[in-house]
């Protein structure tokens, strides 16, 4: 019986040091990883979304997805609540291996936007690019 109550206060004690934090089951503190296909399919089907492009103005150049906004991952603090105003509109962000739009998708969330997506690097898009 005494080792049924020690067991039971060192489980009270866990869930209540780590329960607020690992299972709130609240992820507006996150954005949806999806693939490269998920969000084709987006495009494909919703017209009322936003595509980040994170990388560099040199890297853009070179070739981006059609549509995308270049945002720069070091530039979305200056930048995104002036110029994506609407933070429940949908977002999408890559860059080009998938580190960086990470890092932006993160940064927008906690700026707080609420419907960010992130889909990793053009270095994995199999469809059409613009130059």
């Amino acid at each position: 019986m005494i080792k049924l109550k020690g067991l039971i206060i060192m489980l009270l004690i866990s869930l209540s040091v780590f329960g607020m934090t690992s299972c709130g089951g609240n992820h507006a503190n996150s954005y949806e990883q999806i693939t490269p296909s998920e969000a084709k399919t987006i495009m494909d089907t919703e017209t009322d979304y936003i595509m980040i492009d994170a990388r560099t103005e040199e890297e853009f150049a070179e070739g981006h997805i059609e549509g995308a906004i270049l945002m720069p991952e070091y530039e979305i603090a200056d930048r995104a609540e002036k110029e994506l105003p609407d933070k429940d509109k949908l977002i999408l962000v890559y860059c080009r291996s998938g580190r960086r739009s990470k890092i932006a998708a993160q940064e927008l969330v906690n700026l707080g936007y609420t419907n960010v997506k992130e889909f990793g690097g053009i270095i994995y898009w199999p469809y059409e690019t613009v130059k």
